[in-house]
């Protein structure tokens, strides 16, 4: 028999609850900066790339570091409170692909487990409505819709005119 059970860990009803909560506020407290592109927007604005985003740490070094050099023509508090905002999402983001990709790999191992469970029913009710007992026959063709076989067609082909 297979590997089974690889992730016999699971969270209380309270630390789902907790979980969920703490979604709920997160989602609360970004709502006010949270927006939605279109397609068209995402073209639009695009992404800055790490060359760009070298370029702008760039020019905010010098913002804070020569401000005798700095345009005029910019509003440097605004471009200070992006670039602070930029910093702070970024870091966000990267902590919550992290946790992502962690809940995956977590729920990814509980669908094993569940399909090789699943399995192993599917095997002991093959072999149960094969014994005529009661009810499983009606499960057994219930459940092999799910292990139909792949055949080549065979349909005729058009004879030639």
């Amino acid at each position: 028999m297979g590997l089974t059970n690889l992730n016999s860990t699971h969270l209380s009803s309270a630390k789902i609850t907790a979980a969920q909560d703490a979604i709920a506020a997160l989602e609360t407290a970004l709502a006010e900066i949270t927006v939605n592109l279109s397609p068209e927007d995402r073209r639009r604005y695009g992404s800055i790339n790490e060359q760009n985003k070298l370029f702008v740490n760039k020019v905010y070094d010098y913002n804070q570091s020569q401000a005798n050099l700095r345009s005029p023509e910019v509003d440097w508090d605004e471009f200070n409170k992006d670039h602070s905002s930029r910093n702070n999402m970024e870091g966000m983001i990267s902590r919550l692909e992290s946790l992502i990709t962690r809940l995956n790999n977590a729920k990814t191992l509980y669908d094993y487990d569940n399909y090789q469970s699943a399995l192993v029913d599917y095997s002991y009710t093959t072999y149960k409505a094969g014994t005529a007992s009661s009810g499983f026959e009606d499960k057994y063709k219930d459940l092999k819709q799910f292990f139909v076989k792949n055949s080549v067609s065979t349909a005729p082909t058009e004879e030639k005119k």
